[in-house]
């Protein structure tokens, strides 16, 4: 009974638990993969499954949920700009120290960059975004995202429709950003505005699909230690790499 009670409580004044919860098993799942990637590229354990289709299907996983899953949750906040500019500067945090402690394995644009950014541009845009009827901007959101999917390969389109872009528009690092990247662009981890900004948008419109009267279940908690890491997951996410290499290197050392 007890923990049945448990199961039942509802989140904090004003959290939706379950989404605190999505978040942070998502978040589990992400440093599960950095720790495969960190065994295979920094730590010599070559696994297959990994390197082919299964490890690119996991990765992509983990980005989409995460990535939907902060658009859903934008409309809850009412400091969207502030969010905006913390989440910006702890990517470019991210960016420094990779920069000068593991330039081989930088990170220049990476995920939190954009997520700063998409909060930031959807801050300002907001009372443009909230004129638009949520189920149009979902279906469009979501067309989009599929459109400009491949903007990193060099063509628009979908599966065998494919229209090839102009070499002059991937001309830099500027360029990149927008998901435009010169060939010898690098960084381990990359999420350009485009085409990410508009899975973003597409979880900022499910948000108005669904309602928040239709939200009150999401209140429920099935497991607060998750909910935790979701409430928290700017600054997990800032430590979990450190941790996950100290612990590797810990390991190499006692099973050498």
């Amino acid at each position: 009974m007890e923990n049945e009670r448990r199961v039942q409580q509802k989140a904090p004044a004003g959290r939706y638990a379950l989404l605190d919860e999505l978040r942070g098993l998502d978040l589990v799942s992400m440093m599960l993969y950095h720790a495969c990637w960190d065994m295979m590229f920094l730590f010599g354990i070559w696994m297959d499954w990994y390197a082919g289709m299964p490890g690119r299907l996991w990765q992509q996983t983990i980005c989409w949920v995460f990535i939907l899953l902060s658009g859903f949750c934008a409309p809850f906040g009412r400091h969207m700009l502030r969010r905006g500019v913390t989440v910006f500067a702890a990517g470019a945090l991210v960016t420094a120290v990779t920069l000068v402690f593991m330039p081989g394995e930088r990170v220049i644009f990476g995920v939190l960059t954009f997520l700063g950014t998409a909060m930031l541009l959807t801050g300002v845009l907001e009372p443009l975004l909230k004129k638009v009827m949520p189920a149009v901007g979902l279906a469009v959101s979501a067309v989009l995202f599929a459109l400009t999917y491949h903007l990193d390969e060099r063509w628009l389109g979908f599966g065998g429709l494919r229209l090839a872009l102009p070499d002059a528009w991937y001309a830099n690092y500027f360029t990149a950003f927008f998901g435009f990247p010169p060939f010898d662009f690098y960084s381990t981890d990359y999420f350009a505005l485009l085409p990410w900004l508009f899975l973003f948008w597409a979880g900022y419109f499910l948000h108005g699909v669904v309602g928040r009267a239709r939200m009150e279940p999401l209140r429920r908690s099935v497991c607060p230690a998750l909910g935790w890491m979701g409430r928290h997951s700017l600054l997990l996410y800032l430590l979990h790499q450190p941790v996950i290499y100290g612990v590797l290197s810990a390991a190499a050392v006692l099973f050498a």
